[in-house]
């Protein structure tokens, strides 16, 4: 059955049900708010685009193992895209933590809310932290051979279509040209492009929120306030915004976890998207939990290594 839940404002109500979805702190896992990591060194609050802007701030930690330099995941919040400073809450005690343990350093930013600015000013972001660390490589012990995405619910979206779009500067879509790459921060000398993606229960095509069970986000649905727009009026824009849209051959490796019980982001999202990327002959995995939430459910340690286990592979063979 559907659950309705009538939004008076988009940004205070879904954020406080999306908090409320997780034990005790955080959009993804079952974590408090503030995790001890073991790592060697840590950064809070680095400015990936040089403006002085909270939303273009960025955490990054490296492994407890010390080396010269280390393969990167970075790895974003989820919010429904409302939230712009949600990178100290990123699954912190669940993904980041295991990816530290793998060793790998995890770079967590914020980006712009769809209250900050319109769509596609959140993959520039993205995109930016990553020309970020590829800029600032020497200095955090960087190893830009291998850099990955991550997310949980609109961090998953945002992952996953950085990766779909890899190379692309701009894609024409419909009657709509949209820019992927922006000009945010100091390195834009720097590719964009990313060796693999975790997507963790996004929406991943937003032309298609309807294909399961899922509650209803009352007149304006996040992505309606991302786009400032209506799917049956404009939608060029939602296919703009879906990774799906941008499946081909050439995306990198694209591993997606997803709970069949989400009804926020119904699973026939992932499954579609899975579908898609193995039609392209893309390299993919998929789990669905049977029993899985948005969120609740879905970390455990299988799962954990899972995403471990195809990372490694994906640095490996790439």
């Amino acid at each position: 059955m559907k659950r309705i839940i009538f939004l008076t404002t988009n940004l205070l109500l879904l954020t406080s049900y999306l908090c409320m979805a997780q034990p005790a702190g955080g959009f993804g896992g079952f974590q408090m708010p503030e995790v001890k990591l073991e790592t060697s060194q840590e950064w809070k609050d680095i400015n990936y685009a040089d403006d002085g802007q909270a939303y273009h701030t960025c955490d990054i930690y490296l492994p407890k193992q010390q080396k010269e330099s280390y393969p990167v995941v970075i790895h974003i919040y989820g919010s429904a895209w409302f939230n712009n400073n949600g990178k100290g809450m990123a699954d912190l005690g669940t993904i980041v933590k295991t990816l530290l343990q793998a060793g790998y350093a995890v770079v967590c930013p914020n980006h712009r809310s769809s209250i900050d600015a319109q769509w596609p000013a959140q993959i520039h972001d993205i995109r930016a932290v990553v020309r970020f660390v590829r800029g600032e490589a020497k200095k955090y012990k960087f190893d830009t051979s291998f850099i990955a995405t991550s997310g949980f619910s609109s961090g998953g979206h945002l992952a996953s279509i950085t990766a779909t779009t890899s190379g692309l500067k701009t894609a024409t879509v419909g009657t709509i040209t949209i820019d992927l790459e922006g000009t945010v921060g100091n390195h834009t000398d720097q590719p964009s492009y990313v060796n693999a993606a975790c997507d963790w229960s996004g929406p991943v095509d937003l032309t298609g929120m309807d294909c399961g069970d899922h509650m209803t986000m009352g007149d304006n649905s996040p992505e309606d306030v991302l786009l400032k727009s209506k799917l049956n009026k404009e939608p060029d824009k939602y296919r703009s915004l879906s990774a799906t849209n941008y499946v081909n051959s050439k995306n990198p490796p694209i591993i997606i976890f997803h709970g069949e019980k989400d009804n926020v982001v119904p699973c026939c999202q992932g499954k579609e998207f899975f579908e898609l990327l193995k039609a392209a002959g893309v390299t993919t995995e998929a789990t669905f939990v049977p029993d899985g939430g948005h969120g609740m459910g879905m970390y455990s340690e299988e799962n954990l290594q899972k995403m471990v286990r195809f990372l490694d592979k994906a640095n490996t063979h790439q």
